[in-house]
């Protein structure tokens, strides 16, 4: 009955590692609740999210499909989970989607990145453009896309401190010769910048296109350091067009809104501030002004996400609590952001203490929360909290990170929503889950 009541599923894309795990998961986003707690393994067509758009799919029997995953991934750890991608000769330090989620990079200790191409996220084998950073580089840390799939924008790490370096297409005469040879052109160098945060490494580098109001649409970074200060980018060009300080100790991670316009940050307080990145009539980001503060947790925020209409933060906090504010208000009329709901976060410790999560990602049709606390995975319901499905163990480490794929992939006949999460562990691993 429940798989009746789904209109799409959960699915998993793990890429394991000599020494570090990367697992994407796909969730059955159902328009009604469903009688059962559990995900079904019933996928369809879903609603489309407002960046993203499915074609239509075939709707294939959740026992058949079931039992052809079970066939060609035996040794499951839990009944999402879809595949491995193999290749990394160290630890994954990042991984980012491409704006139509068909491409997934991948940053790895080893100095290479890779990035992965997704024409069948349940196919049992992946095409992969590899980057091989200069000899002698610092370590990748952090990855995003720049405009499209051409630019990838890489953070780095050493004892010196942090930068960045953008990777895009060859152009000119060489990428001419080698497309005439059938070889594929590899990505260049085009800009690269040395201590941007000094001495303080990058805690969290993402992407977004500047699509709100005079926006040009152009793809702006925001990289958040270990420290309070956190600055934004043009990803084209690496122009730094603004610098914030949140003045809160330390910074646990930022992010933008997925239309580019807020960028709001979790510190070390209950607080989060948000700021809006305000473009002039010129179509250049003319200054980030500081336009909202989110208060009501009793204690540290420990991850927060925007929904993709950004119109609402999702918070989690050390307070046991999981808020949803509307951010979609008047603030140039001096009108507060409202928290709509709280929720309790429903899994308790040994001790009866509600677990802290450590990270949060919103479904693209707004309606699921993934998150994670140590090596543990959960689905809740964004609306209710109510816990959907739980992965125990889903890695050998615990998760440090949980990411979406902007649009619906395909996955045979049928096309789904994915996330991506991945560890760093010294154990290697090869788990498939299937819906």
């Amino acid at each position: 009955m429940a798989a009746a009541m789904l209109s799409t599923a959960l699915l998993a894309v793990a890429v394991a590692v000599v020494v570090g795990v990367l697992s994407f998961l796909l969730l059955g986003l159902p328009n009604r609740p469903p009688p059962s707690r559990k995900l079904s393994a019933a996928a369809s067509s879903s609603s489309a999210a407002p960046r993203s758009s499915a074609p239509p799919s075939k709707k294939p029997g959740a026992k058949q499909r079931s039992l052809a995953a079970e066939k060609a991934h035996p040794h499951r750890h839990h009944h999402l989970e879809l595949n491995t991608l193999k290749g990394h000769g160290d630890a994954v330090t990042a991984i980012a989607f491409t704006s139509n989620g068909r491409g997934l990079a991948t940053a790895c200790a080893d100095r290479v990145i890779r990035v992965f191409k997704l024409d069948d996220v349940s196919g049992k084998s992946f095409k992969f453009l590899r980057i091989n950073l200069p000899s002698g580089s610092s370590c990748p840390t952090k990855v995003a896309f720049g405009q499209g799939s051409s630019q990838l924008v890489i953070a780095t790490e050493d004892i010196s401190g942090t930068g960045l370096c953008m990777y895009a297409s060859a152009s000119g005469g060489a990428a001419s010769v080698v497309k005439e040879q059938g070889k594929p052109t590899q990505p260049e160098i085009k800009w690269e910048l040395k201590n941007v945060h000094d001495k303080k490494g990058i805690v969290s580098l993402v992407g977004a296109p500047a699509s709100f109001g005079s926006g040009n649409g152009g793809v702006i970074l925001a990289s958040s350091s270990e420290g309070t200060d956190i600055k934004l980018w043009l990803a084209d060009t690496g122009k730094c067009v603004g610098t914030v300080d949140t003045n809160q100790l330390k910074n646990t991670m930022a992010t933008l809104s997925p239309n580019g316009r807020f960028l709001a940050a979790a510190a070390f307080t209950a607080d989060v501030k948000i700021w809006e990145v305000v473009h002039g009539k010129d179509n250049q980001v003319k200054e980030v002004t500081k336009v909202m503060q989110l208060k009501g947790h009793k204690s540290a925020v420990t991850w927060l996400d925007f929904t993709w209409d950004s119109q609402r933060v999702i918070t989690a906090s050390k307070d046991g609590s999981i808020r949803i504010w509307n951010i979609n208000v008047r603030y140039h009329m001096d009108e507060d952001p409202k928290c709509i709901t709280v929720l309790k976060i429903p899994t308790l410790d040994s001790r009866g203490v509600p677990v802290h999560y450590d990270r949060l990602a919103v479904s693209p049709d707004n309606q699921f929360l993934a998150v994670s606390h140590g090596s543990t995975l959960q689905w809740l319901r964004l609306e209710t909290g109510e816990v959907l499905d739980t992965a125990e163990n889903a890695h050998d480490g615990d998760v440090t990170c949980l990411v979406w794929a902007p649009q619906p992939l395909p996955s045979g006949t049928v096309f789904l929503h994915v996330y991506a999460s991945y560890c760093s562990t010294q154990n290697f691993t090869m788990n498939v889950e299937s819906v």
